[in-house]
């Protein structure tokens, strides 16, 4: 992984929080043994819990480039990892037949069609020609089999090859960052391959130290009692879709955008809309809102 790695757990644990990342307990450790080991990470947990916010914290920490893959359904090779421009191709192409080129141009028409400048970098052969990067590979539950096991082949030799273009090798591998939401199942291969660690949601005293964190301009009393009603709905049943950190801290900044310094019933109710994105789980809490609130 990234070279620049800081000594040790607690100089991992100092540069994340250097950035506005505050981490849980033994995510510093498994960092450190990632980027000492040349591991890829994989995060797995609730959405909102912060994984993707960790790749962005340790590119931010190292002074590395950070690329992004997001998967979804359908994703194949050539999306993740190059294509060739075909436009431009073809319009080699119409400059070289328009020309008086000699026999051995056109002979060599092909081979210039497979040039450097039509080669177009998707994520994963940016990351592998890219010193000092975190590749980043989001929500892999969500691809498909096929993918992981060329995701696992590429992770574990950092190079592919393009057959008109040649062998592409990572002088340096970048750091790999995996995450999924666990909407399936991940292959064991691919996660023998890599460190592991599960990211919950934070304790409450943990929540309100991140909005304090992230949004200094927050009031503290207005950000201990967002993290409290949060954690409240978080653990209410019937939730559909509990909230994550990042509906905290968007909960908390409406309510400053507002004027607001602390919370209360109608101020909750005006800006549900900021912390749970079902109409069920709203209306849900709106009904409980003066009990929430009351602890």
């Amino acid at each position: 992984m990234v070279s620049s790695a800081p000594a040790g757990p607690a100089g991992v644990d100092e540069a994340l929080r250097s950035t506005g990342y505050l981490p849980g307990e033994g995510l510093s450790t498994v960092v450190y043994l990632a980027a000492t080991m040349s591991r890829p990470l994989l995060l797995e947990g609730e959405p909102g819990t912060g994984k993707t916010s960790l790749a962005e914290a340790w590119a931010a920490a190292t002074g590395a480039t950070l690329i992004r893959l997001q998967c979804y359904e359908g994703i194949d090779a050539s999306q993740a990892l190059y294509d060739w421009d075909f436009a431009r191709q073809i319009l080699h192409i119409r400059v070289v037949e328009a020309s008086t080129g000699t026999e051995a141009q056109e002979s060599s028409l092909e081979e210039s069609l497979f040039h450097e400048r039509f080669l177009l970098e998707r994520p994963i052969l940016r990351a592998l020609r890219t010193p000092n990067s975190v590749l980043l590979i989001d929500e892999i539950d969500r691809a498909d089999d096929e993918f992981e096991a060329f995701l696992l082949e590429v992770l574990s030799t950092f190079a592919v090859t393009i057959p008109e273009y040649g062998e592409v090798r990572a002088a340096v591998p970048p750091a790999v960052v995996l995450t999924s939401n666990r909407t399936r199942e991940l292959h064991d291969a691919l996660k023998r391959r890599c460190l592991y660690h599960w990211i919950d949601h934070p304790t409450l005293d943990r929540e309100i130290e991140i909005i304090r964190t992230r949004l200094p301009e927050v009031s503290p009393r207005l950000a201990a009692q967002v993290a409290a009603a949060v954690q409240r709905i978080r653990h209410s049943d019937g939730i559909l879709k509990p909230p994550g950190v990042a509906e905290s801290l968007d909960w908390a900044r409406a309510l400053h955008h507002l004027g607001r310094t602390e919370l209360d019933v109608a101020a909750a109710a005006e800006t549900l809309g900021a912390v749970l994105k079902y109409r069920e789980d709203a209306e849900r809490t709106r009904r409980a809102l003066a009990a929430i609130l009351a602890g």
